[in-house]
């Protein structure tokens, strides 16, 4: 179940400093003087602006890697037990939620993934049957090309060929284009962690993938609604169960084709916009539909986060050295 076959300068000399020296000195907690921070970032970002912007419309075709695996969940399967919700906050090593996984209270609110929290299960009801429930489980859709990738100015994001949307924190800076580029309104920022920018979402389980296993999520799963298997094969499965069973399914497979397609497909008894899902999806990706925009904005708007980004951690980097050297040649001074 679950898994289908395979310096500042001195203006004068003397012993009293100038106004402006004073005001640069004055450096915040972080090390790095506010002048200097600025002249570096003004040079960088005229050297942007005159550069050549053609590689910022830069899009190649990308279908998705051919072997690739997916995931496919049958809402109408699914009986709102929550195990995918316990097996990936185990597998994830996330901390214990305020309310148990057998606790039904949560289904009076809409939820979405958050820090603590990589995929949620929410309820809806049926519109033809209004005393009969339908459960929906939330997590990043891995798309074939992911919006957030495409959006991310200093490449956090890696689509991976055996699937999975992967994220590095350590290249993060927390901008957050992400979430604003997500179609599905995924990725979740860490506020606990304001130091250290990190955004958080499903990773399909990349580990245990590598590995010949199969995600948390489907190998919990009591009722078989949640598979894992080869995109391909899972695409086949979902349109046999709807032509073999028309009055359950709708005639639709979410994911084929919405947004360039996507890594996670649905299938089921009533329209996805009744259980909260984007209607009028393209099916072209996102970055497509921009791209002849991303070409005509100078390169300056498109990576000036990154670029302050980078900047900033230099000059606190150099700062820091400065201050460490300082203070060895005060304490040897002090020894002699």
């Amino acid at each position: 179940m679950g898994k289908i076959p395979k310096g500042s300068e001195k203006d004068h000399e003397g012993d009293e400093m100038c106004v402006s020296e004073k005001k640069e000195k004055q450096q915040d907690h972080s090390g790095v003087s506010r002048r200097k921070f600025l002249k570096a970032a003004t040079l960088v970002g005229c050297t942007a602006v005159i550069a050549n912007p053609s590689n910022a419309s830069a899009y190649k075709e990308f279908e998705g890697w051919p072997d690739r695996y997916g995931m496919l969940t049958d809402f109408t399967l699914c009986v709102g037990c929550r195990s995918c919700e316990k097996a990936c906050n185990e597998a994830n090593g996330l901390p214990a939620p305020e309310r148990s996984f057998d606790d039904g209270s949560v289904f009076n609110e809409m939820r979405r993934p958050t820090q603590d929290a990589y995929t949620v299960v929410n309820r809806y009801q049926d519109p033809n049957e209004p005393d009969k429930p339908v459960y929906r489980k939330i997590q990043c859709n891995h798309c074939n090309e992911p919006a957030c990738a495409s959006a991310c100015p200093i490449h956090a994001y890696t689509k991976t060929k055996e699937g999975p949307v992967l994220y590095d924190p350590d290249l993060c800076f927390g901008c957050r284009y992400c979430m604003i580029a997500c179609p599905f309104n995924v990725p979740a920022y860490d506020y606990d962690s304001a130091l250290e920018p990190k955004i958080v979402k499903c990773v399909m389980c990349y580990d245990r993938i590598k590995e010949g296993g199969i995600p948390a999520c489907a190998d919990a799963c009591p009722a078989g609604a949640v598979t894992f298997g080869k995109r391909d094969d899972l695409l086949k499965l979902a349109k046999k169960r709807i032509y073999q069973k028309p009055d359950r399914y709708i005639d639709h497979v979410y994911g084929e084709h919405e947004v360039g397609g996507t890594g996670w497909l649905y299938i089921s008894g009533v329209p996805f916009e009744d259980l909260g899902f984007p209607k009028d999806l393209p099916n072209k990706p996102p970055i497509e539909l921009t791209k002849g925009f991303l070409g005509a904005v100078p390169v300056v708007f498109t990576v000036w986060p990154a670029l302050f980004g980078t900047i900033y951690a230099a000059l606190k980097h150099r700062d820091e050295l400065e201050n460490n050297k300082t203070e060895h040649q005060v304490k040897e001074e002090g020894e002699k």
